[in-house]
């Protein structure tokens, strides 16, 4: 065990005891490697020593209890500090390795990242992402997020990615839109139908007071029946309109996210309406766009990040190759903003575009939240390896 010393902000330490102490016994023990209990602030590696041999205990998360725990209101939070970090150097986010085997149906990524600060940590996203899974009942993304405490290396938790992913995704979308949007938008569009529009249908009536929701999908069967299984739910919404097309979608509407597999253009740049705001956020490889190039000309650009952007983001470089854009385009990430280095929108009538590509900072910065909490409540199981 590993002691920092207390930090404001920061919760105390929430170890999982030793079912085998009482209760003296374990405040022996923390006295002993502390000095006092209460300058433990924050989570550090669990682990008990066995002869020679030292025993890591790691927390295993399963999708339905990172659901539980990682509520959209919190996460928005923890993203907002997140890129706030990386926006400071507090943090390392470098490319995702993409492994793409001949005739595989998919491919398969890894996302590292680094965080410092009072608690640092390294995180790994390995994820399959396979286009065809919604097809068969399945996620497209597959995968898990790991957690590795940056004082000694050992792995603190397994997590599965999915569902980080699908609440981490919306939740920086809401980041984007609470700061580039104009104050008064109050319409939404989305376009598509799969596990990210139920996400960003949570996030975005988080950071502005929405009158109606739009949706369009490939058909408006898949429409319809995402809304079915909206109600189903009884998640809270705005009120929803199922539109035929998605020109009916962006007709005169404030907010649009795209979150669709599409390699190809949705929509004309003239369907878009002045001073809105667009969140591309469906494509996540070099060759898929969701935007025309006409469109990323039009509007004023900012990203996750900008190196991500210019290698891995097919709105972007599409729109570069046909010679309307280039590196300057982009304004700024979305941590500049949040930090106050750059002013995000400048005027009521500027078209304000947000590429997410989706990064591995942010995956961290969810797993931490997540180690924490679940020591907190009680959640998840623990194991030694």
């Amino acid at each position: 065990m590993f002691c920092s010393p207390e930090v404001d902000g920061l919760l105390p330490s929430m170890a999982v005891p030793d079912p085998t102490d009482d209760d003296s016994t374990a405040k022996r023990r923390k006295r002993s490697a502390c000095g006092s209990l209460h300058k433990i602030a924050v989570p550090l590696p669990l682990s008990a020593r066995v002869g020679d041999n030292a025993l890591m205990k790691a927390l295993i998360l399963n999708e339905a209890e990172v659901h539980a725990l990682l509520t959209m209101r919190e996460c928005i939070e923890v993203m907002e500090e997140a890129l706030s970090d990386l926006a400071r150097g507090d943090a390392f986010n470098p490319l995702r390795n993409i492994l793409r085997p001949v005739g595989a149906k998919g491919f398969f990524g890894l996302m590292p990242a680094y965080r410092g600060g009072d608690s640092p940590a390294f995180g790994l996203k390995e994820v399959c992402v396979f286009p065809g899974n919604p097809g068969i009942g399945l996620d497209t993304h597959v995968g898990a997020v790991l957690l590795h405490s940056a004082h000694t290396g050992e792995l603190q938790a397994v997590m599965n990615a999915s569902a980080i992913t699908a609440v981490r995704t919306a939740a920086v979308t809401a980041l984007a839109t609470r700061v580039l949007s104009r104050r008064d938008a109050s319409t939404l569009a989305i376009i598509g139908t799969g596990a990210q529009a139920r996400s960003h249908l949570q996030s975005i009536p988080l950071v502005r007071e929405l009158r109606e929701v739009r949706l369009a999908g490939r058909t408006m069967a898949h429409a319809e029946e995402f809304v079915g299984k909206v109600k189903e739910s009884r998640i809270s919404t705005p009120p929803l309109r199922v539109c035929q097309t998605v020109q009916e979608a962006l007709q005169d509407v404030d907010i649009i996210v795209t979150t669709t597999s599409s390699s190809d253009p949705l929509f004309s740049s003239d369907w878009i309406r002045a001073g809105a705001h667009l969140n591309l956020v469906g494509s996540s490889i070099a060759t898929a766009r969701e935007a025309d190039s006409a469109t990323m000309a039009a509007g004023s650009l900012f990203v996750d990040r900008r190196e991500s952007a210019m290698n891995e983001s097919g709105d972007y470089l599409f729109a570069v190759r046909d010679g309307l854009i280039g590196p300057d385009h982009i304004r700024a990430e979305l941590g500049e903003v949040l930090i106050g280095r750059h002013p995000g929108r400048t005027s009521e009538s500027e078209l304000t575009i947000f590429k997410s590509l989706g990064l591995s900072i942010e995956d961290l910065a969810a797993a931490q939240f997540l180690y924490r909490k679940a020591q907190d409540v009680g959640t998840g199981t623990w194991v030694d390896l």
